[in-house]
């Protein structure tokens, strides 16, 4: 069963000028929500929001009158931008001020800063009316961190002037919608469903920004039909041509599901289909039913690897399937199509080119997409933590070489079977060899220390001083690749399952 995840309000503002264009911000890669997309200022509701005096909002439930405070500080706090009349008579000078404070955290018994008290000390408030209702959003239940976000438009105030600061925020511009909507279809720009209808709707108005408001406060009357339920979205398009529908799947902890991928546009190869359970592949099927009465059809899966939570619904669905030979000679099934390194998928705006990249499986399989890098990594990267290494399937030798020569194209966004989207391919790719090297390392110590020949569990809690008792198991098997590797860099030995340095 999955753990239940707390949704938290949130709010988000859609800042405009009359000349039409929007800011959109970058979210620095290290976040965890939505590290590296580009996104509207915004977000989570703080209790202190609840205790700011607001006015125009007497037609507002008690559950977003903090919301409308929120949008408030926050777009004060992320871009200096203070949107609440009067405003002008603040000195720069005190702004700089207070959103310094506002950012900074807090020393242990030290009274944070508040947004309130800077408002009351200039005698200001904040007006629901320049707050224009602009959408509700709840992040699907698949995902880690949820919330209910509520988005506003709001008009830039004359004399006000947007600046990123760095942090939280990697950067941020103000940008024409359909120049925005070029920068998502080429694949440079990561959205987020809500941030991707908010931008298609702004495009679409003719005259003012404000003329997309119907269609952002009700999204699932826009003609690009995107399917919503409850303010959440049923479709995951971080990119053109890639869609995400994680399903939940009998995988290792902490991950819940296993992330399919459809890739393609008028005709879609499905990456992973993993679940065996009835009522998530009822998911998928609903997905590409829908698909298909857009003119987007289905004609093949693709197996990353043989595990069963990539595997288990691969045939329900009746398409091709396509496999390395090592992961088709591992199934309990036939495959249509050997997919042989090198081999290109043309669907999507730009195509896909399969990688054989071995070490958590011998036939493991990834997909780069021509032209943007992004990459489709199975089991090689996951979105949280480090994937596991099992011998004898697994090899530690051959999953290091992946990595050096998936770091050898330069890939861009990478999109794990478990976890979170990766916006910072390189960085991340650098972060996973130097974690097993140093963890490689620590086998070496554990070994020299070691008075004897000794057993890998034997090794565990010198080698892994970080890992909770409970994990040994799992880091048993790591632990065990990494002496295997040793072995045959001759480095180590082995006699009767024992190792020692040599």
């Amino acid at each position: 069963m999955n753990r239940a995840v707390i949704v938290k309000p949130a709010a988000s503002v859609i800042l405009v000028r009359e000349d039409g264009r929007v800011l959109w911000v970058r979210r620095g890669d290290e976040l965890r929500f939505a590290g590296g997309f580009y996104a509207f200022p915004g977000g989570r509701v703080d209790v202190q929001d609840s205790g700011v005096p607001l006015d125009g909002g007497e037609a507002l439930g008690a559950a977003e009158a903090p919301c409308v405070v929120a949008a408030a500080r926050e777009l004060f706090e992320e871009t200096g931008v203070l949107a609440v009349p009067g405003a002008a008579a603040v000195p720069a000078a005190e702004r700089k001020r207070m959103r310094t404070a506002l950012l900074r955290r807090p020393e242990p018994g030290e009274k944070a800063a508040s947004f309130g008290d800077f408002l009351a000390g200039h005698r200001l408030r904040v007006d629901a009316r320049w707050y224009a209702p602009a959408g509700r959003w709840v992040t699907p239940p698949a995902m880690p961190i949820r919330f209910d976000a509520r988005f506003y438009m709001v008009d830039l105030p004359p004399g006000e002037v947007a600046e990123i600061w760095p942090g939280e925020l990697a950067d941020g511009e103000w940008i024409d919608p359909a120049a925005a909507l070029r920068r998502w279809e080429a694949g440079s720009a990561l959205l987020h469903p809500p941030a991707w209808h908010t931008l298609k709707a702004l495009a679409w108005a003719t005259g003012h920004p404000r003329d997309a408001l119907p269609l952002l406060t009700a999204p699932e009357k826009a003609p690009w039909k995107l399917p919503i339920r409850e303010h959440v979205v049923e479709r995951i398009e971080f990119q053109r041509g890639l869609i995400m529908v994680p399903l939940r799947t009998p995988t290792l902890p902490p991950a819940t599901h296993t992330n399919c991928l459809l890739l393609g546009d008028d005709e879609l190869w499905v990456v992973d289909p993993g679940s065996p359970w009835p009522e998530e592949q009822a998911i998928l099927r609903q997905t590409l039913d829908k698909l298909a009465e857009e003119g987007r059809r289905a004609v093949g899966v693709l197996l990353t690897h043989h595990h069963h939570d990539h595997t288990g619904g691969a045939r329900v669905l009746g398409l091709p399937i396509a496999a390395t030979r090592e992961t088709a000679a591992m199934l309990d099934f036939g495959v249509d199509r050997i997919a042989e390194d090198g081999a290109r998928f043309d669907v999507g705006p730009r195509g896909w080119r399969a990688l054989h990249l071995p070490g958590h499986t011998r036939g493991h399989l990834c997909l780069r997409e021509e032209g943007s890098g992004a990459i489709v990594a199975g089991d090689l990267v996951a979105g949280v933590g480090t994937v596991v290494i099992d011998p004898p399937e697994g090899d530690m030798k051959d999953y290091l070489a992946s990595l050096d020569r998936l770091l050898e194209t330069k890939p861009g966004c990478i999109y794990p079977a478990h976890g979170p989207v990766v916006p910072g391919g390189v960085a991340k790719l650098e972060e996973y060899r130097e974690h097993r090297l140093k963890r490689e390392e620590l086998v070496v110590g554990s070994l020299k220390k070691a008075a004897a020949p000794a057993t890998p569990a034997e090794l565990v809690p010198a080698a892994y001083p970080d890992v909770k008792p409970d994990l040994y198991p799992l880091a048993e098997r790591s632990l065990l690749a990494h002496l295997e590797k040793l072995v045959r860099e001759k480095r180590a030995s082995e006699n009767g399952g024992r190792y020692s340095i040599r």
